[in-house]
């Protein structure tokens, strides 16, 4: 496959994405073949590890490929989207689970299905061009492919933090990533000695002499974090009158983007962060994301929020709430409900 290099190397399985034109976004046949990997190797006594990376200085991932999810979808074919949603959310739950280390480099652009790949490994390094972001409700869909695990974990201790970046699609730019999606910031010129000695000794170690870190710099963005975390914190109906008493540059584009955001799908989302709640499992979450997924085509807003964002490109959908504020919690818990014979199931080796 062109878009995707599998391969050992020394102890190491690796797994390089190479769709460098596409700012590496997961098709589902990328997905498909990296959960097929990662079961080869989970037996294999040769593979010690497993290294993550991608082509490419712009992007570790920027997401899904939903093009053909809009066109099918828009079709009347709900079955592909959900095909791809239900495969990728295995595999996610593989590498949030699995019984080697897993180390991703992501670099650039880590956003959505980006996420879901690298921010489940065990040891997660990023470096200065580093951007990432959940900003799924935008387009009319909930974070997604567990990040709603890594969110509300993060909201477990700074409350609201997990919906102020959820709702809002904020980037964590550079060591901002820390903050719950990565483990080490290593500027990328040490990445290819550090990728070449991790596959020689199949040990995910980091040097510490490797790491770099503002450590004043980052207990700044804490303190900043924490103010604008607490706005979320409050029931949602309660949320955009908060942020609009709030004279801060950061609350005045926090609320700029809930305005935008698909009030339906953020409702979902601040919702399932509840649910989770501080210990939360990602079988769980998964299971709470495919329950929206699965029906955000046919009774969710993800088709005008694609269409909006990525095929008229006209950065104006109509929503059928105008804010917040006017999703009922019924509408909340019909996205939600049980899906019966179409709930998700894992593997029997997933914990």
């Amino acid at each position: 496959m062109t878009d995707i290099q599998i391969r050992t190397e020394g102890r190491a399985g690796r797994i390089t994405l190479t769709r460098e034109t596409a700012l590496n976004a997961l098709s589902y046949q990328m997905c498909t073949a990296i959960d097929a990997a990662l079961k080869s190797w989970a037996t294999d006594p040769a593979v010690h590890l497993v290294l993550i990376d991608a082509e490419g200085e712009k992007a570790f991932c920027a997401g899904g490929d939903i093009v053909e999810m809009h066109a099918t979808g828009s079709a009347g074919d709900y079955s592909y989207g959900r095909r791809f949603w239900r495969d990728e959310y295995v595999m996610n739950a593989r590498l949030a689970t699995y019984p080697k280390p897993v180390v991703a480099f992501m670099q650039g652009f880590t956003m959505g299905g980006g996420v879901g790949l690298g921010c489940h490994a065990s040891t997660r390094i990023i470096g200065a061009s580093t951007q990432i972001a959940m900003p799924e409700c935008g387009i009319g869909l909930v974070p997604d492919v567990g990040g709603s695990l890594i969110l509300s974990k993060l909201s477990a201790l700074h409350p609201g933090a997990g919906a102020w970046l959820g709702t809002t699609g904020h980037r964590l730019r550079a060591m901002h990533g820390l903050f719950g999606f990565a483990d080490h910031l290593v500027p990328e010129a040490h990445w290819p000695a550090l990728k070449a000695q991790i596959c020689e000794t199949g040990s995910p170690r980091v040097p510490p002499e490797l790491e770099s870190a503002d450590l004043a710099a980052q207990a700044d963005f804490y303190i900043e974090m924490r103010g604008i975390a607490a706005h979320f914190d409050k029931p949602r109906a309660e949320i955009a009158a908060s942020l609009a008493a709030d004279p801060s540059e950061l609350a005045a584009a926090a609320l700029k983007a809930l305005s935008r955001a698909d009030p339906l799908a953020t409702a979902c989302h601040i919702e399932i962060l509840s649910r989770l709640g501080p210990n939360g499992t990602i079988t769980e979450a998964l299971t709470l994301e495919y329950r929206f997924t699965h029906r955000c085509m046919e009774q969710g807003n993800f088709l005008e929020g694609i269409r909006a964002a990525v095929i008229d490109k006209d950065r104006s959908p109509k929503w059928p709430h105008a804010a917040l504020a006017d999703v009922t919690q019924a509408e909340v818990n019909a996205m939600l409900a049980p899906l019966g014979a179409d709930e998700l199931a894992f593997p029997e080796d997933t914990p």
